[in-house]
């Protein structure tokens, strides 16, 4: 059988303190891993778009209607390959995310998403808050979603085009929070949706350093559950955190 072509999207809103350690994570895995690199520059009034265009193998594409779903939705749009990779422009990959993507995708040919937890720089927590993040990514997360039947992260997945395709996309409605369970739970309508533990990357801890670590798993769990249960998220409103 033909190998699907994988296509990395990193949506990026003011992010230029961040894309370049994404990019060169990234570009570890390309053209190897990855068919192309598509960078959504949405609405950034920075230097996000000006340093992901110096990467050879990096295409940056424009979103102005600022949200995570315009700006995945535009990935969407503009990407070519059969599976879908999403990432956050904060985060960096680790080595082997793309061999852990392969070998999930070819051992399950019914699993349409695969997701998994962020891992936190050493030094951007406290070590009690290091390991709070660490039972609630490695423990709690994975235990809902065997529960529930579906999670995904929304900085950390990779979906079948095809899947995507047949619910219509991301729905653009969201703003912010709840947009990650939105698509997991319509994609779960439609095929097998997994969270694996050992499939994470490394993440940027700055919203829970600037809102407060229990206010933010808080709004997170909220919304969470509301959206799965309820079908619509509890928060309408986010604050950018740069």
């Amino acid at each position: 059988m033909t190998k699907p072509t994988i296509s990395l999207i990193i949506p990026a809103h003011n992010e230029e303190n961040y894309i370049e350690q994404c990019l060169e994570s990234c570009l570890r895995h390309y053209p190897e891993t990855f068919h192309e690199i598509i960078v959504v520059d949405n609405a950034s009034t920075d230097r996000t778009a000006e340093i992901a265009a110096t990467y050879p193998g990096v295409r940056v594409v424009r979103e102005d209607r600022k949200g995570t779903c315009f700006a995945r939705q535009r990935g969407f749009m503009e990407s070519k390959g059969d599976l879908l990779a999403y990432v956050d422009a904060d985060s960096q990959m680790p080595d082997l995310w793309p061999s852990t993507l392969i070998r999930e995708f070819e051992e399950q040919p019914d699993l349409i998403c695969l997701s998994g937890p962020y891992s936190y720089r050493r030094g951007e927590l406290s070590r009690l808050q290091h390991a709070l993040a660490r039972f609630f990514w490695y423990g709690v997360a994975p235990v809902t979603a065997s529960l529930v039947g579906f999670a995904v992260t929304g900085g950390n997945f990779v979906v079948r085009r095809e899947a995507l395709h047949a619910i219509g996309g991301f729905d653009t409605s969201i703003a912010f929070y709840g947009d990650d369970t939105n698509l997991a739970r319509r994609l779960h309508d439609v095929g097998k949706v997994k969270f694996c533990r050992s499939f994470h990357v490394y993440s940027s801890a700055r919203r829970m350093r600037s809102d407060g670590f229990a206010k933010m798993g808080a709004i997170y769990a909220l919304n969470y559950v509301s959206e799965a249960l309820f079908h619509r998220p509890v928060t309408k409103t986010y604050r950018d955190v740069r």
